[in-house]
């Protein structure tokens, strides 16, 4: 006769799972751990405990998708504002991007939204607040948010320089979207941009996906989970 697993001990198991899963991606990505990535996934197990011991049916699946709706929630707000910048809605994909950064973001999370803010803002003709938004995700940070962002943040950065007369500061951060990730789109842009001299119609930004284009409603990022 087989034996069931209690369900404190299934919620324990699936969040242990969950934290140390998450947790390996972003180690393999060189993304640091996240305290508060691990405190909030943590907190909502004990508080599911809470709750078997109270008698309170949690069911297991409901609880992983809990999980991952409040520690995703700065990722998955940036993948609905990009769908609605994809249709047109800027405003709307702009709110959303200030929501997110209200939500208090672990640092690596942090970054990925200000990197996605600050292309939609290039896209949308506004390359001086690109800059600032770039510049605030690219500063110094103990986390990083991997390779794959950070060749997107600094070819989208040196973008906005170059669009802004910052001529020496484009191709510094063109050279590190090179050296950053070398095979990827963004190096690939970078060098085509340090080729081409400055001209009236300038390279076109390039999201996180690899699509390229110049209009609000233009696709962006799709975040890696």
């Amino acid at each position: 006769m087989g034996t069931t697993m209690s369900p404190s001990v299934l919620i324990a198991l699936i969040g242990l799972l969950y934290l140390l899963g998450f947790g390996g991606l972003s180690f393999l990505r060189r993304q640091g751990l996240s305290v508060r990535f691990a405190l909030e996934g943590i907190a909502l197990v004990l508080l599911a405990e809470v709750l078997v011991a109270a008698s309170i049916p949690v069911h297991p699946l409901i609880f992983l998708i809990v999980l991952y709706l409040v520690t995703m929630r700065g990722r998955l707000l940036v993948d609905v504002a990009n769908w609605m910048a994809q249709r047109g809605h800027s405003d709307r994909a702009f709110a959303l991007f200030r929501l997110a950064l209200r939500l208090g973001l672990d640092d690596v999370t942090r970054q990925i939204v200000l990197i996605n803010r600050g292309v939609m803002e290039l896209r949308c003709h506004n390359p001086e607040a690109a800059y600032v938004t770039l510049q605030e995700a690219l500063a110094y940070s103990p986390m990083l948010p991997g390779a794959y962002y950070l060749a997107a943040g600094y070819y989208n950065l040196g973008l906005a320089c170059r669009r802004t007369d910052r001529e020496s500061e484009a191709i510094r951060h063109f050279n590190q979207a090179v050296d950053t990730l070398p095979g990827s789109i963004y190096a690939y842009g970078a060098r085509q941009a340090l080729k081409r001299e400055e001209r009236h119609s300038p390279p076109l930004s390039t999201g996180i996906d690899g699509a390229g284009g110049d209009e609000c409603v233009d696709e962006g990022f799709k975040t890696r989970r």
